[in-house]
C-alpha cells in the first residue's frame, strides 16, 4: 500500500485541483460513443477510401432510424437504451419541418419537439447520430413533413429554388441549424454526419436544387460529412457535388451495389435505408417482412463490407394527424400507426427481429459484450370507458375560429385562420342554400371525404370514387352542407403542389355551381378540444346524431401504465385523450387498435372524448394489452 501524505495545505489544495482535472478527463474518455474515445476530432467521418474512418480509424455504420417526434419524450432513453443494446452505434433521424414550424412566424422546439435534448441524449447513452434535417424528409408524413401553409402561394413549387419556397426554407434552417451546429462531431457533439434533403432524384425537378440545400447547411456552419439517399435507379440525378451518396432498398440486388459503385469508385458504401418492414394504409393488408428475410439482408451488407441503417429500428405512432398518404395507383391514407414491422414494436417492444439482429451484431463486434437489455414497461387493461355525453357538431361550430363567408369555396390551406396561415388538418365544414333537390356533383372537388347533409339530415358521401349523389326534392330554402375530411396529404412524388385539402374547385347541383358558402374551420387543435369543455354538453341520447363528439372517462389506479384502444363497433373517427390526439380509427382496418402510452394518462380520472363522423353501433371500447396492435387482420408480406 502506498500512503500519500502531503502535510502543507497549499499542496494540498493544488493537489485537489490535480484530481479534478484527472477526474474530469476521465469522465470525457469514459462518457464517449464507442469508437470516439482518444480522437482529437478535427477530421471526423470521412469517406477518402473504400470504408468510412472516423477520426482516423476504420468505421462501420450501423445505424438504426427513431424518429423523436414520434415517441413520447418520458420514453425516448427507453427507446434509445434499448437500440444501444442492441449493437447499433449510431442514431438516425429527420427533422419535421411541418411540427417545427406550424405557422411562418411561430417555432416549436420545445417538450416533444427539442431536438437539442433528444441528441444529446443520444450522446450520453454513447451513440454516434446522422442528422436528415431536410427541409423534404418523406417520413410517411402529411406533405412529406412540408409545412401546409406553403401552399397558400398559388404559384408554389415545392423542392425547387422557386423564391417562395427557398425563403420559407432559409428562414427555418435559420432556426433549426444554429441549434445542431454545436452538436457536430468536431464541436464536441455526437452528429458525425448530415443528410442533403432525401431521395430528390425521384423528382428532380431542378438541377439547382440540391446545391442550394447544400450551400444552406454548410453557409450556417454545418461542416461534417455530408450525404444523400436514393434509389439505386435515381443515384445520378438525387446526388450532389461534395456529398457521398447512398442507397434505399429492402432486397440486395447485385445491381443496387453496382450502380452505386459505378456512380462513387473507390468511396464507402453505405443503404441508407434498409427498410425493415413497410407502413400500413387503410383499406389494405397489414405488411410484414419475415425476421429471418431482414437478418438475412443486414447480414449480406455487413459480409460486403458496407454500412447499414434500420429504417425503422423503432417506428413509433404518428400521432394527430401526422400520417400521409400514397396517390398512386389510388388515393390511400396511412395509418397512424408507425410499428413499422420493425425490430423495436410500435409499443417498444422486444421481437424476434430484435433478437436475430442482436445476435448477428454480437458475432459480428466478436462477441463484443452489449449493455444488458432494458426491461419493459408494465402494461395494463383498463376497464371500458363508457360514454356518457355527447355533443352534437352543429352545437359545437359556436367554438370555431370565424365562420368565414366566401361566394366560392375556398381550400382548407387559404381560409383565413391561424394567424393568416390557412388550415392544415382536420375537417372543413362548408354550408349554403338550395332551393331544389337534383343531382349533385362533386367534380372530384372534394379533398378527401365529405358527409353531405340537407338541414343537417344525412343524404351520402362524396370521396374519390364517388362523384354524384342524389339530393332529395324538398319546399322552400334548405341548407346544403359538405363536411370534408382531410384525410392526410400525399407525402412523396411529384405532385406535392396539388395537395389542396377540403373543397378544392366547384360543386355543381343540376350542373349549376353552388354559391355563397359559409365555412367553418374544424382542426381539431388542443384549444378547440379544450374549449368544448365549455360546451352545452348533453346526456347521451338512445339514438344519438352524428357528427358529433362523445365523452366518457377512463380511470387509472396508482401510476399509470401503457395500454391500447380499441373500438368495436364504431366507424370512423378520432380519439382524444386528455385532450391529446391519438389519432384516427377506422373499421376498415387494417389498424385495430390505438396505441396509448402511460405518459398520456394521468393516475386517477382521464377524459376520453371520441369525434365521430361516421354511423357506430355501441357506445363504449375497450383498454386492453396485445402484442399485435393489428389484431385479426389480414397479413402482406412485403
Amino acid at each position: 500500500m502506498v500512503v500519500l501524505r502531503i502535510r502543507n495545505a497549499h499542496k494540498r489544495k493544488y493537489a485537489l485541483i490535480c484530481l479534478c482535472i484527472v477526474g474530469f478527463i476521465m469522465y470525457r474518455y469514459l462518457g464517449m460513443p464507442a469508437g470516439g474515445r482518444r480522437m482529437s476530432r478535427k477530421v471526423g467521418l470521412s469517406a477518402n477510401s473504400s470504408q468510412f474512418t472516423l477520426e482516423g480509424q476504420p468505421f462501420t455504420i450501423l445505424g438504426g432510424s427513431i424518429h423523436y417526434f414520434r415517441v413520447p419524450r418520458a420514453y425516448w432513453r427507453d427507446r434509445l437504451m434499448k437500440m444501444k443494446a442492441c449493437g447499433i452505434n449510431t442514431l438516425t433521424t429527420y427533422v419535421p419541418w411541418s411540427l417545427h414550424q406550424p405557422e411562418r412566424k411561430v417555432f416549436n422546439f420545445h417538450t416533444q419537439l427539442d431536438l437539442e435534448a433528444y441528441i444529446s441524449l443520444a450522446a450520453e447513452l454513447g451513440l454516434w447520430v446522422i442528422l436528415r434535417p431536410g427541409p423534404y424528409i418523406s417520413s410517411e408524413l402529411d406533405l412529406g413533413g412540408l409545412p401546409s401553409w406553403l401552399l397558400r402561394d398559388g404559384s408554389m413549387r415545392l423542392r425547387t429554388t422557386y423564391p417562395g419556397f427557398t425563403q420559407a426554407v432559409n428562414t427555418f434552417f435559420d432556426k433549426l441549424i444554429p441549434k445542431v451546429v454545436r452538436l457536430q462531431f468536431k464541436k464536441g457533439g455526437p452528429i458525425i454526419a448530415v443528410q442533403v434533403e432525401n431521395g430528390y432524384g425521384s423528382f428532380a425537378k431542378d438541377e439547382s436544387y440540391m446545391l442550394f440545400i447544400k450551400e444552406a447547411l454548410q453557409s450556417r456552419g454545418i461542416s461534417e460529412l455530408l450525404l444523400t439517399s436514393d434509389d439505386h435507379n435515381t443515384l445520378k440525378s438525387g446526388g450532389v457535388d461534395g456529398a457521398i451518396r447512398s442507397v434505399k432498398l429492402q432486397k440486395l440486388n447485385q445491381r443496387d451495389i453496382q450502380d452505386l459503385n459505378a456512380i462513387q469508385p473507390n468511396s464507402p458504401a453505405m443503404v441508407m435505408d434498409y427498410w425493415t418492414g413497410w407502413y400500413d394504409v387503410w383499406g389494405d393488408l397489414h405488411h410484414v417482412l419475415p425476421p429471418e428475410d431482414m437478418v438475412s439482408t443486414v447480414r449480406e451488407i455487413l459480409r460486403r463490407g458496407m454500412s447499414v441503417n434500420l429504417y425503422m429500428f423503432h417506428g413509433g405512432s404518428s400521432f394527430g394527424f401526422m400520417s400521409g398518404a400514397l396517390a398512386d395507383p389510388s388515393y390511400k391514407a396511412l395509418v397512424p400507426s408507425y410499428d413499422y414491422d420493425a425490430p423495436l414494436s410500435e409499443a417498444g417492444e422486444y421481437t424476434p427481429k430484435y433478437h436475430l439482429l442482436r445476435d448477428l451484431l454480437s458475432r459480428y463486434n466478436r462477441g463484443e459484450s452489449f449493455p444488458d437489455m432494458p426491461a419493459l414497461h408494465y402494461r395494463e387493461a383498463y376497464e371500458p370507458a363508457i360514454m356518457y355525453q355527447h355533443l352534437s357538431l352543429w352545437d359545437a361550430l359556436s367554438f370555431t375560429e370565424g365562420p368565414f363567408k366566401s361566394p366560392k369555396p375556398v381550400n382548407m390551406e387559404s381560409l383565413p385562420v391561424n394567424n393568416g396561415n390557412g388550415q392544415s388538418y382536420g375537417y372543413t365544414l362548408y354550408e349554403t342554400t338550395i332551393t331544389s333537390g337534383g343531382l349533385l356533383k362533386s367534380g372530384d372537388h372534394v379533398r378527401d371525404r365529405a358527409l353531405v347533409f340537407v338541414n343537417r339530415s344525412y343524404i351520402g358521401l362524396f370521396k374519390r370514387q364517388s362523384v354524384e349523389l342524389a339530393v332529395p326534392d324538398g319546399k322552400g330554402r334548405r341548407t346544403l352542407s359538405l363536411l370534408v375530411e382531410n384525410c392526410g396529404r400525399v407525402h412523396q412524388g411529384r405532385d406535392l403542389d396539388k395537395q389542396h385539402k377540403g373543397l378544392v374547385g366547384d360543386i355543381l347541383l343540376n350542373n349549376m355551381p353552388l354559391r355563397d358558402f359559409t365555412i367553418y374551420s374544424l382542426d381539431m387543435k388542443p384549444s378547440f378540444i379544450d374549449s368544448l369543455y365549455q360546451a352545452p354538453w348533453k346526456t347521451l341520447p338512445e339514438t344519438p346524431s352524428f357528427p358529433g363528439f362523445f365523452m366518457g372517462r377512463l380511470f387509472a389506479y396508482g401510476y399509470p401504465s401503457d395500454t391500447f384502444v380499441k373500438l368495436p363497433g364504431w366507424e370512423k373517427g378520432v380519439v382524444f385523450i386528455n385532450g391529446l390526439n391519438l389519432g384516427r380509427y377506422w373499421s376498415i382496418g387494417p389498424q385495430q387498435a390505438l396505441y396509448l402510452p402511460s405518459p398520456f394518462l394521468n393516475s386517477g380520472i382521464n377524459q376520453v372524448q371520441l369525434c365521430t363522423n361516421q354511423h357506430f353501433f355501441f357506445f363504449f371500447f375497450f383498454f386492453f394489452i396485445t402484442n399485435d396492435k393489428i389484431d385479426t387482420a389480414l397479413i402482406a408480406e412485403c
